[in-house]
């Protein structure tokens, strides 16, 4: 059974040749805000924006973006680039009939909403990012090259893109894959605090990392797992893991937006548990992220909190995105 949430409609869209779905709450003539997930996630990640960004003034969308959930997902792995994303985006307001919108990104979505600000500040009012920062282009190696140096071949990244690997694991039991991603990537996993570097152990599978919790912490539930566990009936985990098999592609192509400002006022959430924050090379742009982007508000770091920002701490973010928007020009 699809996941169900009160005051919350679905939709889909036909764009750049597939057929799209999102979720959405408040009227279709008020300020656009597109919510943007990440993996392993989908529209249902933010269950909690939705409703608060409805009640708030805002006509709230969050899109399941291809290759996730109850979306189309293109077999080509190629069809997963940043551009392919963005694109992805920008027609979807275009069909929605707004003129100018907010987007707001978390894990993967938060690459796609800053480049969509880059590119398109034409269209983007504002723009948040949760987990991820603004990423500046950097280095003479691919970075799948370059984690798999530093790391031997167990940087997750580098497991997520074995062929078949990852999608047979994660498939096998998706119910189990949801509940060790969301606890054990959380702040209220203890070896979080502080985060370690995402590694598989040698010979094993990623969720061999991550220990079956003995309870969910309070802001997931069995049936937020089993929601989950619905959603990705259809498509499964392949489409989601495309996206890293890109990564070294999107390097390529950020050649021809590389260095290119965030234009529009940004806002970067994140946690200190986030095991995002101690990825290589964090520890020096993490500090430089205003000086890089001027319109880039201060950081908003949320204590105790993981990597699931916007599902961990739903009143702290819906707070902060309730602010950021209402000191937008109109």
């Amino acid at each position: 059974m699809a996941a169900y949430v009160e005051g919350v409609e679905h939709h889909s869209v036909e764009v750049n040749g597939l057929t799209l779905h999102y979720a959405a709450a408040g009227g279709a003539d008020r300020p656009l805000v597109v919510l943007l997930h990440g993996f392993p996630e989908c529209w249902y990640s933010w269950r909690h924006q939705l409703i608060a960004l409805a009640e708030g003034g805002y006509r709230a969308v969050a899109l399941d973006q291809r290759g996730y959930a109850r979306s189309d997902a293109p077999a080509a792995v190629e069809s997963y680039t940043l551009p392919h994303l963005v694109g992805d985006v920008v027609a979807l307001v275009r069909e929605l009939g707004a003129e100018r919108f907010a987007v707001v990104g978390h894990d993967w979505g938060a690459p796609v909403a800053w480049l969509t600000a880059q590119l398109r500040p034409d269209l983007v009012r504002g723009v948040v990012g949760m987990s991820v920062p603004p990423l500046p282009r950097s280095g003479d190696m691919p970075p799948l090259a370059a984690m798999d140096a530093m790391f031997g071949g167990r940087f997750y990244w580098n497991y997520f893109c074995r062929p078949g690997v990852a999608d047979a694991e994660f498939g096998a039991a998706p119910e189990r894959a949801f509940r060790r991603f969301l606890y054990g990537a959380s702040g209220d996993n203890p070896r979080n605090d502080p985060p370690a570097q995402p590694l598989v152990p040698a010979g094993g599978g990623f969720l061999d990392a991550i220990a079956e919790p003995e309870e969910l912490p309070d802001w997931l539930t069995e049936a937020d797992i089993a929601a989950f566990t619905a959603e990705y009936a259809r498509n499964g985990f392949t489409g989601g893991l495309n996206w890293y098999r890109n990564i070294d592609r999107n390097w390529e192509l950020g050649a021809a937006w590389d260095g290119l400002p965030i234009q529009v006022p940004a806002l970067y959430i994140t946690g200190d548990r986030d095991l995002v924050g101690v990825f290589p090379g964090m520890d020096k742009l993490l500090p430089a992220l205003q000086l890089l982007n001027p319109t880039l508000q201060p950081t908003l770091t949320l204590p105790g909190c993981g990597h699931w920002t916007q599902q961990e701490r739903p009143a702290e973010v819906n707070a902060a995105l309730i602010d950021f928007l209402g000191g937008l020009p109109s």
